[in-house]
């Protein structure tokens, strides 16, 4: 697996709005890197999982789902 072509793969879905695609390959990596014990490779998705959860929160979380006033 390339990591690098994956994330501008799951880059690119994030740009279009399609979050779902996006964390799906994200989780198709992580499992890559578990089968291969490849524990940088899952820490790597976890990360990317993480960004698109925060910018899903961003974009479509309320003030108080996002802690604000």
């Amino acid at each position: 697996m390339n990591i690098e072509s994956t994330i501008d793969e799951i880059q690119s879905h994030i740009d279009r709005g399609n979050y779902h695609a996006g964390i799906n390959i994200a989780i198709s990596g992580l499992n890559e890197g578990r089968r291969t014990n490849d524990q940088s490779c899952v820490d790597t998705f976890l990360g990317v999982i993480q960004g698109i959860t925060q910018k899903m929160a961003q974009e479509f979380g309320s003030k108080a789902y996002l802690g604000e006033k």
